[in-house]
């Protein structure tokens, strides 16, 4: 089911990354009242098609930002200091000063399973991910729009709220 899954996204995304990222940008100059509405029901539907350990994707192609608490907490878990923590399977972005991943797949991700191994301590990052439901709404176009690009959740969350509004709303 993943290969299918990320085939599908892989073969959808070229043909509607424009439309999808247009979309989004529309959100930095206009505001979609009762916009809370379409993103439940796009989410709602969205889970109600995905499921995420068919793909893991985002764990395979992405990196989280480890917070301060994250370090402590996830390093406290394996009996090891921040510091030995961050040695270990951290470096720090060039671009940003982010705490992430060294490597890609993620460390903690099982392949087998697609199960994550500290599930209950993971980042907060990965906790949120994909971030559907961060408000306001508009404010986040630019996760939405890097996510698109790696997560077949995003995709399908982007693509069904872009219809939900334009057909309701004259853009």
């Amino acid at each position: 089911m993943a290969i299918s899954l990320l085939n599908a996204f892989k073969k959808n995304l070229p043909k509607q990354r424009k439309s999808l990222i247009l979309f989004l940008k529309k959100f930095d100059k206009k505001f979609v009242y009762g916009i809370q509405k379409h993103i439940d029901k796009a989410s709602d539907e969205t889970w109600a098609e995905t499921d995420c350990l068919s793909c893991a994707n985002c764990c395979k192609v992405m990196t989280p930002t480890f917070t301060k608490s994250d370090l402590k907490r996830i390093s406290a878990h394996f009996n090891m200091t921040e510091k030995e923590f961050y040695d270990k399977w951290l470096e720090t972005d060039k671009d940003n000063g982010d705490k992430v991943n060294r490597v890609q797949p993620c460390q903690f991700l099982d392949l087998q399973t697609n199960k994550c191994n500290i599930y209950e301590i993971r980042p907060e990052d990965c906790a949120k991910f994909p971030h559907f439901k961060r408000k306001p709404f508009g404010d986040f176009n630019h996760i939405h729009t890097q996510n698109i690009e790696y997560c077949p959740a995003t995709f399908k969350f982007i693509s069904k709220l872009q219809q939900s509004i334009e057909e309701k709303y004259n853009w």
